[in-house]
């Protein structure tokens, strides 16, 4: 008998596409008739709004700083005009006008660390060590009183670099404070676990605006007598805390989410508290709570534009603050918030398509 020889055939197309633009169209917006018929309803209001929305945000809008032509098209077209002739105060709020070249290397300079942080290849021990420079940098850029620069006090910064400065220490320092009050609140001295709880009741009790108030105005009365502390580090002490107490019970719920077999096999390796918590439990706890704690940082940026209680004019602060002295421009206060909720907007989906991708790498480290 003569040996068969085996021949593959070749592989054949799917009779139905399952990638590309018009399956997930398909999938996604054509399913069934319920979702036919949102997909429709939507699109008609998209139809519908279009036209008139794009005239009035583009093509018959005014772009120039021309108060009488903006005037003229109120209700027609919307004016840019006061982004325009406002941006520097929007931007960089009180800061002296001749000096504003500062605030804006100093915030590149932030933003471009938060960027290199965010790339695998940057995880390197000198990452804590490049950090402390940029920070280092940034105040003496934005404070001055060294090297020739200035001297600008605290409470005339604002806008962009004050918005980005306080969302970047809060949730720097509130990262390592929420992971030790977790795993305070989970101990079993009760003194520790008491504490936690107290404290985490405490804040989470009360407005954030309520923890800048006190942080601002009732805790230097606890100070020494001639001690006071900047008000801008006492705002971010409240912020600190504030968001510490939140990130903590996420973090906890992660902790309660480790199988209880994993604690027992590192008790019979012999491994102590600190290593279980540093090598098994913590590394594990904190991915199965990143969009949770990507959530909390997100909130922390935006909760920055409640500093103005006590005075500082971050983003939204300062547009008040460009807007309510000028009558010519105060009718215009929509088109100034939209550009603001345009750059909230973009720090805030950076951060989210981050999470997303975080979530990814950490979804494809558990492929089996």
């Amino acid at each position: 008998m003569a040996n068969a020889t085996f021949t593959p055939i070749a592989p054949r197309p799917s009779p139905v596409r399952t990638t590309g633009f018009v399956p997930w169209v398909r999938t996604n917006l054509f399913a069934d008739w319920r979702s036919s018929l949102a997909t429709l309803f939507i699109l008609a209001i998209i139809v519908y709004a279009l036209p008139g929305l794009s005239n009035w945000l583009v093509f018959k809008s005014i772009v120039r700083a021309d108060a009488d032509a903006c005037q003229a098209a109120r209700g027609i077209g919307a004016c840019w005009g006061v982004v325009t002739e406002k941006y520097r105060v929007l931007l960089f709020g009180r800061y002296p006008y001749d000096e504003q070249w500062r605030p804006l290397v100093a915030t590149a300079l932030m933003v471009g660390g938060l960027v290199l942080s965010c790339i695998r290849f940057f995880w390197k021990p000198w990452l804590a060590l490049m950090w402390i420079g940029v920070l280092a940098v940034f105040f003496l850029l934005m404070g001055g009183g060294a090297l020739g620069l200035s001297k600008v006090r605290t409470d005339l910064w604002g806008g962009l670099p004050l918005t980005v400065m306080l969302a970047t220490l809060s949730i720097f320092l509130a990262f390592p404070l929420a992971v030790v009050v977790a795993l305070g609140r989970r101990s079993r001295l009760p003194a520790i676990r008491s504490a936690c709880i107290v404290y985490i009741e405490l804040i989470r009790g009360v407005p954030l605006i309520s923890v800048l108030f006190m942080a601002s105005f009732m805790f230097p009365l606890f100070m020494p007598h001639g001690v006071s502390l900047d008000v801008l580090v006492r705002v971010i002490a409240g912020i600190t805390l504030f968001a510490a107490a939140y990130m903590a019970e996420i973090i906890r719920g992660g902790l309660q989410a480790i199988p209880k077999g994993q604690l027992e096999a590192a008790d019979t390796l012999g491994l102590s508290y600190w290593q279980t918590q540093r090598k098994i439990v913590l590394p594990q706890a904190l991915a199965m709570v990143v969009p949770s704690m990507m959530n909390n940082f997100i909130s922390i940026f935006k909760d920055t534009s409640l500093v103005t209680i006590v005075s500082l004019y971050e983003l939204t602060g300062a547009l008040a603050l460009a807007l309510n002295s000028d009558v010519n421009w105060r009718p215009f206060k929509l088109e100034a918030y939209l550009f603001i909720t345009l750059l909230y907007f973009t720090f805030c989906f950076a951060m989210s398509r981050y999470s997303l991708w975080v979530e990814k790498q950490l979804s494809a480290s558990k492929a089996r």
